[in-house]
């Protein structure tokens, strides 16, 4: 599928209906349907059929955006899955122990002047470990979501992927920021 005629068609939709080039929404429907009857009528009196070609091409496009979401959210669960492996977010349930030890654990990436550090640059210390808490939340409601157990449209899937691979480009980000701090 030709995704820049998608965004095409999309601007035509999304510009004002008296500022629309109804020639060229015929065309697009021409192209979208392949329909030379209904392209021939329509050409025959073009104002009379501006809310046809708008409704035609608005159910076209559905169809064309939903296999474009598809292909995104196909595309972020890959990089959500890389980040799942790094992160190691698969870990299995903790006990109240285990989730102690891991905060002990995470405790040890604490720099020896961590008390002397300006306070914005210890709070990316300690975000890190509620950000890492939350992906981990994020990675379990996902896999109830999961494709291969049940049928889930990318829709219900797509918000937990873009905002795990946002919290993990901040946890990262504070990473960097925190030790690299005082090292410029």
């Amino acid at each position: 599928m030709d995704h820049n005629f998608t965004m095409k068609v999309q601007d035509w939709l999304n510009s004002p209906a008296d500022k629309r080039n109804l020639e060229q929404g015929a065309l697009y429907l021409l192209q979208l349907s392949g329909n030379q009857i209904l392209y021939r009528n329509i050409m025959g009196n073009l104002s009379r059929h501006a809310e046809d070609i708008e409704y035609q091409l608005r159910k076209y496009l559905k169809f064309r955006l939903q296999d474009l979401t598809h292909t995104q959210v196909e595309q972020m669960q890959q990089q959500v899955n890389a980040i799942i492996k790094r992160d190691h977010l698969d870990a299995p349930t903790r006990t109240r122990k285990q989730k102690e030890a891991a905060a002990e654990e995470f405790k040890k990436g604490k720099r020896a002047d961590h008390d002397t550090l300006p306070e914005d640059i210890q709070a990316r210390y300690s975000e890190n470990l509620s950000l890492l808490q939350k992906m981990r939340a994020l990675h379990a409601k996902l896999v109830v979501l999961s494709t291969t157990n049940a049928t889930c449209p990318d829709s219900e899937r797509y918000p937990f992927l873009k905002e795990l691979i946002e919290l993990d480009k901040r946890y990262h980000a504070n990473w960097k920021a925190y030790d690299s701090y005082g090292k410029e």
